[in-house]
């Protein structure tokens, strides 16, 4: 198995595909270190510029109230005057932290999006590669069970993966670290949470993969899987469905994985330290996954190559 998992490595970096995701990470956190400018004095935020514009320019009273047009205060909807404390995202205690772990949330909610589905884009074949004639009765005369074959391949899309996440999220927490002087662990979290999902989302390319030996098609199976995923997560669909339709809505939700509702309602959060929402929500997911590699090495092991 370990000869395979250097194997499908190498054939990885020679399709300059570990190359290609590493350059997009360092880029993405490159560019994010010249978008954000911060000026911190004494540990408190005086300036802050997002792609040259400014969007703080000088210290803030957080506890003096707003005034409108006319130079009246803006109340809240108890009476009381609007202050900018009020306007700050519930991101921290400070001007500071609601600045960078802000700015670490829509990191981290973006990274989720775009490098899970740049990672399915540029691994999504190699498990259908596997059952191509010639490749796999090669493997198959080697002295390996059919499961260590697969699981050679997956362990080795797992590492390129895991390695990838955390040097995205690992390259932009150092370079916020840094730049802010607030130095937040918990937006490391995030990372076995986004390694979690691809994994799942990687469970149905592995499955229609094997099944079809198509890399297109297990592709296009699995962002079928996603779009009706996060139709499903609409919170009003079940009411908008007649009744003979609703139960087999209801769990079509429950059976697919929650890829929406981890990317908005825990990843953000665990980037920031806030309060994570259902965590039921990725146990479910993960469930998902687990049956898919569950079926795809029953069915690898039983294939007729």
């Amino acid at each position: 198995m370990l000869g395979l998992f250097l194997l499908t490595l190498r054939e990885l970096r020679a399709r300059k595909v570990v190359i290609g995701l590493f350059v997009v990470a360092t880029v993405i956190w490159v560019a994010f270190t010249f978008a954000l400018q911060l000026d911190v004095v004494d540990g408190t935020l005086a300036g802050a510029r997002l792609f040259g514009q400014e969007t703080l320019d000088g210290p803030v009273d957080l506890d003096a109230p707003l005034l409108d047009a006319d130079g009246e205060p803006i109340l809240n909807s108890d009476g009381t005057p609007r202050t900018a404390r009020d306007d700050l995202p519930p991101f921290g205690n400070t001007l500071l932290e609601s600045v960078v772990f802000g700015a670490q949330a829509f990191v981290a909610g973006a990274a989720y999006w775009v490098g899970i589905l740049l990672a399915l884009f540029a691994t999504g074949g190699l498990v259908a590669a596997l059952t191509e004639r010639g490749q796999v009765d090669v493997l198959l005369t080697k002295p390996l069970s059919r499961a260590s074959v697969l699981a050679g391949r997956l362990l080795a899309v797992m590492a390129v993966m895991l390695a990838l996440t955390t040097y995205l999220f690992g390259g932009v927490w150092l370079v916020m670290s840094i730049k802010s002087g607030l130095w937040a662990p918990q937006f490391l979290l995030a990372i076995p949470v986004v390694f979690g999902m691809f994994a799942v989302v990687y469970g149905v390319v592995t499955l229609v993969g094997v099944w079809s030996g198509s890399g297109p098609l297990s592709f296009i199976a699995t962002l079928g899987v996603l779009f009706v995923s996060l139709i499903l997560a609409i919170p009003t669909l079940p009411e908008q469905v007649s009744a003979l339709w609703r139960p087999l809505v209801v769990g079509a939700y429950q059976v697919l994985p929650k890829f929406g509702g981890v990317g908005t309602s825990i990843v953000p959060q665990l980037a920031t330290g806030g309060d994570v929402g259902a965590l039921s929500l990725l146990w479910s997911s993960l469930a998902f996954g687990a049956v898919c590699y569950g079926l795809a090495f029953v069915l690898f092991s039983r294939k007729d190559f």
